[in-house]
């Protein structure tokens, strides 16, 4: 039984317009311009980017870029978004008022 495709075919770049993360190289770069991410800023950038378009609330991305370990009134996301907005522009992570963040479609 096949649970996922084949992991070679399974993209290694994730695009959002102008904005790209690389997997293999860990590499990031916007407008062709490459921007240094830490791990953890990197973690939820990914985790945005495979669910772009889609809302995503603090506790899920808790879950999945710092774990179940951290408290669920932690403001580690928002300070988190706050960086990453920084790092590639304040208007590709929407804020969805009493439900969470996400991702433009055009990133």
């Amino acid at each position: 039984m096949r649970l996922r495709g084949n992991p070679e075919a399974e993209a290694a770049v994730l695009r959002a317009g102008d904005l790209t993360l690389d997997l293999r190289t860990r590499k990031v770069s916007v407008a062709g311009t490459e921007k240094d991410l830490t791990a953890r800023e990197f973690a939820l950038l990914e985790t945005l980017l495979r669910h772009r378009g889609q809302v995503l609330s603090r506790e899920q991305l808790l879950g999945g870029v710092w774990g179940f370990d951290f408290d669920p009134g932690s403001n580690v996301v928002d300070v988190y978004i706050r960086y990453l907005r920084g790092k590639i522009g304040a208007e590709r992570i929407e804020t969805v008022r009493g439900m969470g963040y996400r991702l433009g479609e055009s990133g």
